[in-house]
This record gives structure tokens, C-alpha cells and sequence, in this order.
């Protein structure tokens, strides 16, 4: 049985796959992919786990999701940046997904020629943890699904239903390629704009996505 497989009878895809050019995917983003999330991605689409968990699609609906928009190369900026340490060289390390609580997984890029050998890395959330999976993306989701695999930033709560897929609904953005030339941004400008905001936001560590994002709303103008 195929990882796909085993992930397909555990959670239901939606009917239709998608079809993706995984040439001009691979192409914009100047890196092969691993050939488990290219099923995968075609099988199921952009959507989220269990309410819970958005895995990165070159088709996401947002810049949120999106695997070739800029959240890979803005969380890796962020990474240098980083108040607490990080266990990987941070350019080895690729975003490919986010949960609600604002842990983001990652691909550890290496080696770089051989994608379909890299782990899943999962970092908490404004904490100092991770976690390392040795195996692939398809993997990691089956086996965190089939309540198999236990990460712990994760909450168990995502259990307390059966594996579910939901589509997200789309909309009319459209994703400007990766260029991978994010520049870290001042995170003190971010916090002192967030508290003159009415935002409770940490002192340490990483900005929750959310109130960057409203921070970049408020100030595109300016």
C-alpha cells in the first residue's frame, strides 16, 4: 500500500484531482519537489486537515497557503531572526504547511538533489520546540491522522473527530511567484504597532502570522 493510499481510505480527497505542471511548479521555485506531495497535492488540492492543519499548495488561495507565494521565504527570515534556536541551518529549511495555532511545518531540505529523503521539522508556536520526522509529508499526515503519531505542539482535540479533508473556497487573489528574496522585516516596529493596536503579542520569539498579516494590511499604504 501506497503512503497516498493509506492516507486516501484514512481521510477522503475530493473527487477530482487537479492536474498541476510540476515543471513550471519546480521551475518558479528553483528546486525539485518531493514526488509524495506532488501526489498528494494533486489528489486532495488546497485545503486543511481536521480543522486544524494547511499543507503549502502551488494552487492556495491565499498568499497564506500558497507553496509558491512568499510565506516560505518570509518564515525562513524570520527563522534568522529567531529569539529562541534553531536546530537546522535555516535555508535548509522550506516551508511546506501551517496550523491554527501557528506552528509551521517544514521540509528539511537536504540533501537539496534528493527531495523524496528529506524530513518533516515542526516548530512550536512563539516556543522553543521542535520536532523532527523522519519521513515523508504523506507519511507525517497519515501517521498524525490515525492518531499513530503523537507531535507535541499539537493538540489532541484534532482527534476528537474522524480524518477530514475540507477544500478552501477560492477567491480572487492571485499568487505572484516565489522569488525567494524576502528581506526580514523590523520585528519591534511589528510588536510596538500591534500593542498600539490593541493586540496581545509576545516579546520573544515569533510574530503570530495573523497580526503580521494585519500589520502589512495597515501599513501597505504607507
Amino acid at each position: 500500500m501506497t503512503a497516498l493510499t493509506a492516507l486516501t481510505q484514512l481521510c477522503p480527497p475530493p473527487s477530482q484531482a487537479m492536474g498541476i505542471r510540476w515543471d513550471t511548479v519546480e521551475s518558479s521555485l528553483g528546486r525539485p519537489l518531493p514526488q509524495d506531495y506532488k501526489e498528494l497535492a494533486d489528489r486532495y488540492g488546497p485545503g486543511t486537515f481536521n480543522d486544524y492543519l494547511d499543507v503549502y499548495h502551488p494552487h492556495g488561495v491565499t498568499e497564506y497557503v500558497n507553496l509558491t507565494g512568499p510565506m516560505p521565504g518570509r518564515i525562513r527570515a524570520q527563522l534568522h531572526e529567531d529569539a529562541y534556536p534553531v536546530p537546522y541551518d535555516p535555508e535548509t529549511l522550506f516551508a511546506c504547511g501551517a496550523t491554527y495555532n501557528g506552528e509551521y511545518l517544514f521540509w528539511i531540505t537536504d540533501p537539496a538533489a534528493d527531495p523524496d529523503r528529506w524530513q518533516i521539522a515542526v516548530n512550536e508556536a512563539r516556543g522553543p520546540r521542535w520536532f523532527t520526522y523522519d519521513g515523508t509529508l504523506t507519511d507525517f499526515l497519515t501517521a498524525v491522522l490515525a492518531g499513530e503519531l503523537q507531535v507535541p505542539m499539537f493538540p489532541p482535540s484534532i482527534l476528537d473527530a474522524p480524518a477530514r479533508f475540507v477544500p478552501h473556497q477560492p477567491t480572487l487573489w492571485k499568487p505572484a511567484p516565489y522569488s525567494g528574496d524576502d528581506q526580514p522585516v523590523d520585528t519591534g516596529a511589528i510588536r510596538t504597532w500591534a500593542r498600539a493596536h490593541g493586540y496581545a503579542v509576545p516579546s520573544r520569539g515569533r510574530i503570530p502570522p495573523e497580526i503580521r498579516a494585519a500589520w502589512e494590511r495597515d501599513t501597505a499604504g504607507s
